[in-house]
């Protein structure tokens, strides 16, 4: 009898139709059987693994979760998948802890810019171009939702060469880089409309390709899909991160997905082998790419740069995603996201002075990384 594999992945096309099109033809190929759910985009972050693990052999999860994983032995430590190294910038490393691998990198994103290339508004090159008086002529919309504001704090301070986050067990990240990020996120949160803060990534994509009111997004997490010609009412264009004056690498937060498998799981090695093929050079630049995947697979991005249908993605966000730093996956990491989101609303809709709210943020750290 064939095994009977479930998998829990998130809920989008380029979360699930990729993995339920792969599915099927591993089943076509081997009789084995993976079936999917899905969970929304939110509760891709949120949701503790510790409980998926328990109804599920797969988990799709996000590179930040795997100190919280190592520490609960929630899933299974993966055999290197060996052959080639084909990892898109960090991706395939980002899933290593401690010495051991907790999934295998299946899609790869980052933070990258966009754009509506029809209406021909420039393109902005400099996050200082944000500070100035005709920043509107960008026409930007940008996802400030709590946890998307966050991310684009530490993606501006990397981007002045501090991606080594956190500075010190007293300070998250330096005061002058500190402010200079809240400068450039309260100046973009004034030059769109105030449900930025409740917006993310795909809500402001969805808005650049349906509607004509913004021009750019220079800072969100990147999906194929909105550069296909045939998938919303306006194509987009993906092009570099902008730069933060007098630095020359974009240094945008490294996104994607990995495909984890459960401790509980009864037959680990069917469940392996799924995981290893999935992520394979084949299938990655096959079936799971021609199903609005998003690849892990840096040979199949180098590929797709040169195919009309995808390039405006595929291309224009290459030397963006890597550059693409990794952030912080400590155990206390999440918690203290969890917190400084608590209060990220509070910096664009009351005001509160870059340096204060700074000071706040670095007392949140403390109290995660040393108990005060």
């Amino acid at each position: 009898m064939s095994a009977t594999l479930k998998g829990m992945t998130w809920d989008h096309p380029r979360g699930y139709d990729c993995v339920r099109a792969a599915s099927d033809a591993y089943r076509a190929l081997t009789g084995v059987e993976v079936v999917w759910d899905k969970r929304s985009l939110q509760a891709f972050a949120d949701a503790p693994i510790t409980d998926l693990a328990k109804a599920y052999d797969f988990i799709v999860l996000d590179h930040p979760h795997v100190g919280q994983i190592a520490e609960t032995g929630a899933l299974l430590p993966l055999p290197e998948a060996g052959g080639e190294d084909t990892s898109l910038g960090g991706s395939e490393e980002s899933y290593l802890w401690n010495g051991q691998r907790w999934a295998y990198a299946i899609d790869a994103s980052c933070q990258m810019a966009v754009c509506r290339p029809d209406l021909k508004a420039p393109q902005p090159l400099t996050w200082e171009q944000f500070l100035t008086a005709d920043a509107g002529r960008f026409r930007p919309l940008t996802p400030l939702l709590p946890v998307d504001a966050f991310d684009m704090l530490m993606t501006l301070v990397a981007g002045r060469g501090e991606d080594d986050l956190p500075r010190s067990r007293n300070e998250f990240v330096t005061q002058a880089n500190g402010v200079y990020a809240l400068d450039v996120l309260r100046a973009l949160y004034h030059l769109g409309p105030g449900e930025q803060v409740d917006m993310n990534p795909i809500r402001v994509l969805e808005t650049l390709a349906e509607t004509d009111d913004f021009a750019c997004s220079p800072c969100l997490f990147g999906y194929v899909n909105y550069a296909r010609a045939d998938f919303r009412r306006h194509r987009l264009a993906y092009f570099d991160l902008p730069l933060c004056e007098g630095f020359v690498r974009p240094r945008a937060i490294l996104g994607g997905a990995g495909i984890g498998i459960s401790a509980r799981t009864a037959d680990a090695e069917a469940a392996i082998a799924f995981a290893r093929w999935i992520t394979s050079d084949a299938v990655q630049s096959g079936v799971y790419l021609d199903n609005n995947g998003q690849p892990a697979n840096r040979r199949t991005w180098r590929e797709q740069a040169e195919n009309p249908d995808v390039s405006p993605f595929f291309k224009g966000g290459f030397r963006t995603i890597d550059n693409a730093w990794t952030r912080p996956r400590d155990g206390w990491f999440l918690g203290f996201v969890d917190d400084v989101c608590a209060i990220m609303p509070d910096f664009f809709r009351k005001s509160i002075p870059a340096d204060v709210f700074l000071g706040r943020l670095d007392t949140l750290y403390r109290h995660h990384v040393q108990g005060a």
